[in-house]
């Protein structure tokens, strides 16, 4: 095990959080907990740590525009993004955004620090066989017009031209599994 690292959990499920702060505690490091962009910048203000985890969804703002927040507070930080909505479209914009990796949950601890300590991406990965899925295409881009409308549902539904409770039915869906 490397050297202990100061961890930063940011995500409205307080259950996930303190479960996941509990094994990355048992491994040695140093964690606290932010339910909220907001209570992650304060604490990240007041401490800066080595290490954060970012839900994507959360209550407000979105994970996203917490990354930016943290690389600039301590450009050396390692950013990991977590959601339970992994899509291409959002996983674009965290590594754009300065996200070291991108991982879709559940994740545990092990998986959690796997992706911190990487370093480089991995050549090796396969490629799919076979494209994606109508319906996940279809799930990928209804997140791309979301994102691109600032996450507004009834400006979303008029971009794509459908009635905004059709929209709200799609996106209480999980995505499409491939």
């Amino acid at each position: 095990m490397s050297a202990r690292r100061h961890v930063l959990l940011v995500d409205d499920d307080s259950t996930f959080c303190a479960v996941l702060q509990r094994a990355l505690t048992r491994r040695g490091h140093l964690v606290s907990t932010a339910y909220s962009v907001e209570s992650a910048m304060a604490q990240a203000a007041a401490d800066p740590p080595e290490w954060a985890a970012i839900d994507l969804k959360m209550p407000g703002e979105s994970g996203l525009a917490l990354i930016a927040r943290l690389r600039a507070l301590a450009p050396g930080m390692c950013i990991v993004v977590l959601t339970g909505y992994a899509s291409v479209a959002t996983a674009v914009e965290a590594i754009k955004l300065g996200a070291t990796h991108y991982l879709a949950k559940p994740v545990d601890a092990e998986e959690l620090l796997a992706a911190f300590q990487r370093t480089s991406g991995d050549a090796s990965v396969p490629v799919a066989e076979r494209p994606l899925s109508v319906n996940r295409l279809e799930w990928e881009h209804i997140q791309r017009v979301l994102r691109d409308n600032g996450g507004n549902v009834s400006a979303t539904a008029r971009s794509l031209g459908m009635h905004r409770r059709t929209l709200q039915r799609k996106l209480a869906k999980r995505p499409v599994r491939d």
